[in-house]
Parts: C-alpha cells; sequence; structure tokens
C-alpha cells in the first residue's frame, strides 16, 4: 500500500470513528471547504460546503445515540499523486434493523484531493440499496 493510500485509510477511518462517537469536530477535521455530500435523507441536490456538512451530522447522532452502530466493513482506497478515491461497505443500523436485515450495508464513496500535502474529503456519497 502506498504512503498515500495509508493517510486515506488512516484519516477515513478516524472519519468513521468520530461518527460512532458522535464527535462533530472530529467528523469534520480532513474535509474541504467546498465539501460535496449526497447522503441518503434530502435534500437529494446535496449538501455544499463545510457549514451545511457540519449541520447535517446532528440528527444522525441523535438517531445513532438509541443503539444504532457505524462500523467499516470495507475499505479500498485507490490513490493518484493529488487527487484520490475510496469505497467503503459499513454497518449503519439498529439491532433491531440487522436483526430483520442483517446483510443490510450503507454503501460510501469518498473523493479526495491533496492541498498542501494534505489529504482532504471533497466529495462524499453515501447510499443503501433500494429492494
Amino acid at each position: 500500500m502506498s504512503d498515500d493510500a495509508a493517510q486515506i485509510r488512516t484519516l477515513i477511518t478516524a472519519w468513521a470513528d468520530a461518527v460512532h462517537r458522535g464527535d462533530l469536530a472530529g467528523v469534520l477535521a480532513g474535509h474541504a471547504e467546498d465539501i460535496v455530500m449526497y447522503d441518503v435523507p434530502p435534500p437529494h441536490h446535496g449538501i455544499h460546503g463545510l457549514d451545511a456538512y457540519g449541520a447535517a451530522w446532528p440528527p444522525f447522532f441523535a438517531w445513532q445515540a438509541q443503539g444504532a452502530c457505524f462500523d467499516i466493513e470495507t475499505l479500498d482506497v485507490t490513490a493518484g499523486s493529488d487527487v484520490a478515491y475510496a469505497h467503503a461497505l459499513l454497518r449503519c443500523a439498529t439491532p433491531e434493523e440487522l436483526a430483520a436485515h442483517p446483510a443490510l450495508r450503507l454503501r460510501l464513496t469518498f473523493g479526495l484531493r491533496k492541498e498542501g500535502g494534505r489529504w482532504l474529503v471533497a466529495h462524499e456519497h453515501h447510499s443503501f440499496p433500494h429492494d
């Protein structure tokens, strides 16, 4: 694994840990000011900018505090010299939801760019399969 891929893996793992803890500052760390996120809940046109991205997390933290998990199962990273992408599957559900649908996984895709020698997440896409 390249050093860039290892740095990105560390960045995404730290982000997921911050999400799991409900740590907004940790969730925002490593994200570009002009982040674009397409998320599961609306708005369907996406969330644009770091402030809007940060505002989207408190409702998720409240839901997660009811016992839901947010655990990376797979994470694959492809890194160039100044752009990269990663994709992951996560267990993201309440125990009841996982009992009813044990194969349910959240799909994540990240677009990253390197600025000043530091990797930043510039794009996130979160989705669940639609059955």
